[in-house]
């Protein structure tokens, strides 16, 4: 779909201007409730093979399993629809989760300051990534995947193999990840707040649909006066200050934190984008599309735990919806692509005819 695009997008525009435009949003949408379809199917079938996957527990299980995956989908779909990715964001949550552990055993520390602690870790680690990718055009895959080592290197050397455990922890802390309002939460509360403001501001304001528009096509946003660098600079900020977020609420959520937890996540987290429908070349997609992508990756967790299937098999099926997802962001950008060329010419003869009943009119 980023084909499409390229081909008739409007710096700025975030996609193709009107009719076009128009087109894009529905085959998002249905692309959306496609995975919507296949969670209720999931669902439904674990449900009658047993009964006890709906209960109040399982469900809430399902919603905080999946509000820190979600987080990081969020952050990452700004990366991507820049044409960039993040492979860093796993090594963060776990380097915040260790060390905002560390500071807030270190007394009783109050929870707002601990967040504060940890999405200003996750923000460094964010400048850092989008500093080399936007100002020293170092390519995005080259900087994250050395960051992530780095990044993993430090948490090894400040946790020197002790772990911390909900006992040493400050009962805000605790709450934050245990509590709720009305019977809500606060993981999904939190994480539905954050979706919902980043995805208003990246469809309602000019310089959100901007981050589209550079992974539409670099070169037509350069010559519209699209600030390239600071924006790739910002969706790097935002990945890295949600990877903060997520790993204090790690910490919040288990309480037992060691030196490797989310090990392995960049990957999930790629995974859950691109099955959301946000295109891994950039340009396309919403980060809606990414969280339902998310939830739908950890309810198949969720479904082979309560199968008693082995857990390899998440990862196989992992990596099959994600070869799926990109085939058929193929398909639909052919296909897309082909009814606006269509639609393009049909407009052309059009006026063309109209022109000519002018120029005969006028005789």
């Amino acid at each position: 779909m980023t084909a499409l695009a390229q081909s008739t997008a409007k710096p700025g525009s975030g996609g193709p201007p009107g009719g076009g435009r128009r087109l894009v949003e529905t085959v998002l949408r249905a692309r959306e409730l496609s995975i919507l379809g296949a969670l209720a199917v999931l669902v439904v079938a674990t449900t009658i093979a047993n009964p006890r996957f709906l209960s109040h527990q399982g469900v809430e299980d399902i919603f905080l399993n999946a509000s820190i995956l979600v987080l990081l989908a969020v952050g990452q779909s700004m990366v991507v629809v820049t044409r960039n990715i993040d492979l860093s964001v796993g090594s963060v949550v776990g380097l915040v989760a260790f060390t905002s552990g560390k500071f807030a055993s270190a007394g009783d520390r109050n929870v707002v300051l601990v967040v504060l602690v940890g999405v200003g870790i996750g923000l460094a680690c964010g400048l850092v990534n989008g500093l080399l990718v936007s100002f020293c055009r170092v390519p995005a895959l080259v900087v994250t995947l050395g960051t992530l080592y780095v990044i993993q290197g430090l948490d090894y050397r400040i946790a020197h193999g002790e772990q911390i455990g909900a006992a040493d922890l400050p009962s805000s802390v605790l709450s934050l990840g245990n509590d709720g309002v009305l019977g809500v939460p606060y993981l999904p509360i939190i994480t539905v707040v954050v979706m919902l403001a980043v995805g208003y501001y990246l469809r309602s304001y000019s310089s959100g649909r901007e981050f589209y528009a550079i992974g539409s096509s670099p070169e037509a946003a350069m010559l519209a006066g699209v600030p390239i660098r600071r924006r790739v600079l910002t969706a790097y900020l935002v990945s890295g200050a949600l990877a903060g977020l997520a790993g204090v609420l790690w910490l919040a959520r288990f309480g037992t934190v060691v030196a490797d937890a989310a090990h392995g996540w960049e990957l999930t987290v790629v995974s859950a984008v691109v099955v959301g429908g946000v295109a891994i070349t950039g340009g396309v997609g919403t980060v809606y599309g990414a969280a339902l992508g998310a939830l739908l990756l950890t309810t198949i967790g969720s479904v082979l735990v309560v199968l008693k299937v082995n857990s390899f098999w998440q990862d196989a099926i992992t990596g099959v919806l994600l070869l799926l997802a990109i085939s058929v962001d193929r398909l639909l950008a052919l296909r897309v692509t082909r009814a606006l060329r269509q639609r393009s010419l049909e407009s052309t003869a059009h006026r063309d005819v109209r022109a000519d009943a002018k120029g005969e009119g006028r005789s």
